[in-house]
């Protein structure tokens, strides 16, 4: 039993802090998570008064934000499934974000940028607030 004596674990080793830099951690990503989710529901508000697209507070409501998606799209509402399968999102994700910026009078292939790490959190407000 010699190699546990050469490694003693004492009670102090084996506790975590959690009051320290890992709370902070949380805290700000939550942040973050929080204000991402209110910027994007505005936008896809906006997005949706602009297209004249009726019930835009569904943009608010984690689900029915991707049914208000396909019907600013003009897409059918059962594509919102889809997005729920994996590699299948990315393309009909694209294919609705496309279809949303034709929608918003912009060229089509703004509907890509939502595979663009930082242009997919800048591609929102744009569709919404540009004129």
């Amino acid at each position: 039993m010699e190699f546990m004596t050469a490694w003693p674990l004492t009670a102090q080793a084996t506790q975590f802090d959690v009051s320290g830099a890992g709370t902070t951690v949380i805290v700000v990503y939550l942040v973050f998570a929080v204000a991402c989710y209110v910027y994007f529901a505005l936008a896809l508000q906006a997005i949706a008064k602009k297209t004249t697209t009726p019930n835009g507070w569904l943009a608010w409501i984690p689900i029915a934000n991707l049914i208000l998606m396909c019907q600013i799209a003009r897409k059918p509402v059962w594509w919102f499934i889809l997005l729920f399968i994996p590699i299948a999102n990315i393309v009909f994700g694209i294919l609705i974000w496309m279809a949303i910026a034709e929608a918003r009078g912009k060229p089509n292939w703004w509907g890509i940028m939502f595979i663009v790490p930082v242009m997919n959190l800048v591609m929102p407000g744009y569709l919404a607030w540009s004129k």
